[in-house]
């Protein structure tokens, strides 16, 4: 069974949305050296020599994932992940070199979009320069990385992605048969005013936080509107909605804060509630039972689900036929 990672990275094929920054670089094509393997080759494809600079970039971006979800990285796990970014370097030098060898072009004008595109993520040019420079990457690299990226995008397309359909009876059959996968659990949608207290905050600072939330509870007793005290008042970025956090599950909020909001009637506004964020005060706004989505609204994405499975296998086992025929080639590294 594929690991998470190498589902994202298919699913990652298969999109292929604008390459981001935190993405490696594509294999440089450069020939190796019979005589010596550089220290930074850490593989080569048919001569196309894949770098540790490539294999660090991809592992910069895996660390930016586990940290973002607050999970660890390390010992057993991460070196399953390291031979996983290898061989997902390696596979996705395959689809390049077999775009190549089935002469796809793709247009410059498609390349300077996506690079304007990316641009606009930026403040300035300087602040785009200077993200490039962290990954040591030229705005020249990146349109080449664009380039390859698309022509392997266009690759898959044109093998895979017309080629494979999914018919109603299969995606209903699907639905019918794993019921579980299209249950809605029980949602709330709430607002919320916060008054920040900091981790290293004393006694009277406390008490001065929580002054300032009873007068805003107070204010919303006479009558006030709980969304135009949340936009002067809360400390939290939710305060440009008028605090709306929108919809919610159990578990997504600190358990404080949940048990309450799932507790209220809508329209209720709560008492203080104190969390590890601050005070708040808490007004429910909607409330949605458990449901279970029905077909007609989850056939599309359904069939786009089921079509994206297919393309995927199908992808698997033509690199690992492509890997058959081709020199690949991988050299050793200390921490592998």
């Amino acid at each position: 069974m594929q690991s998470k990672y190498v589902r994202y990275f298919w699913n990652l094929v298969m999109a292929l949305a604008l390459v981001s920054f935190a993405l490696p670089a594509l294999a440089a094509q450069k020939q190796i050296s019979k005589d010596k393997v550089a220290a930074d080759e850490v593989a080569a494809v048919n001569g196309s020599v894949i770098t540790r600079t490539d294999f660090d970039a991809e592992m910069s971006r895996i660390h930016q994932q586990f940290r973002s979800t607050r999970q660890p990285l390390s010992g057993i796990r991460l070196s399953e992940i390291k031979k996983e970014v290898l061989e997902n370097l390696i596979d996705r030098e395959l689809l390049y070199q077999m775009s190549q060898k089935k002469e796809i072009k793709i247009d410059e004008s498609v390349i300077n979009e996506q690079l304007a595109a990316l641009k606009k993520r930026f403040p300035n040019e300087a602040e785009f320069n200077n993200a490039l420079s962290k990954i040591n990457l030229s705005e020249a690299s990146m349109k080449s990385q664009l380039k390859q990226n698309a022509a392997v995008k266009e690759l898959v397309d044109k093998e895979f992605a017309q080629k494979i359909t999914i018919s109603d009876k299969e995606s209903k059959t699907h639905y019918e048969s794993n019921p579980d996968l299209f249950k809605q659990p029980e949602q709330v949608q709430a607002s919320h005013i916060l008054i920040k207290i900091d981790s290293q905050a004393d006694a009277s600072q406390k008490a001065e936080a929580h002054k300032e939330i009873e007068n805003i509870q107070k204010r919303l007793q006479k009558g006030e509107d709980f969304a135009t005290l949340a936009k002067e008042f809360s400390q939290c970025p939710s305060n440009t909605k008028g605090g709306d956090l929108g919809y919610f599950g159990r578990g997504q909020m600190v358990p404080p804060f949940e048990q309450v909001a799932f507790t209220l009637k809508p329209g209720a506004i709560s008492d203080i509630v104190e969390t590890r964020f601050g005070y708040h005060l808490i007004k429910v706004i909607d409330k949605k039972s458990e449901s279970t989505t029905p077909y007609k609204d989850i056939k599309e994405r359904l069939e786009q689900n089921l079509k994206q499975e297919k393309i995927q296998k199908e992808i698997t086992l033509y690199v690992e036929q492509l890997k058959e025929k081709a020199k690949v080639e991988r050299f050793p590294m200390d921490d592998l």
